[in-house]
């Protein structure tokens, strides 16, 4: 799978999508890196924590329709809680600069192939 812009833009590939419970609960907990411009796309989900963290990322929520509506840049390994985003359904994790790398803000859409 992989995540891209309207423009055919990779944003992130591999992508990983978490939809069970578990896959979902356990996000990137443990790991030592995201593979790399890889990412995780976590269903359910409009809010994330950074406890049990290695390594800082970006953060993009997007509403059931992937347009997007709040980002977070680099996140710190440890940082606590992100708040609960409204209107949000999935978040990609992704590796951290890559909001600035894409130019990703806030009303853009992002597919899912």
């Amino acid at each position: 799978m992989r995540l891209t812009k309207p423009d055919g833009a990779i944003v992130a590939e591999p992508l990983e999508i978490a939809k069970n419970f578990f896959a979902r609960g356990l996000g990137l907990m443990f790991r030592s890196r995201l593979p790399e411009n890889g990412g995780l796309l976590i269903h359910g989900c409009n809010g994330i924590h950074m406890m049990f963290m290695r390594f800082p990322i970006d953060a993009v929520f997007v509403d059931n329709k992937g347009k997007v509506v709040k980002t977070y840049r680099r996140l710190a390994p440890w940082f606590g809680l992100v708040p609960f985003v409204w209107r949000a359904d999935k978040v990609a994790e992704l590796p951290a600069g890559a909001i600035d790398r894409y130019g990703i803000k806030v009303g853009d859409h992002l597919l899912v192939a």
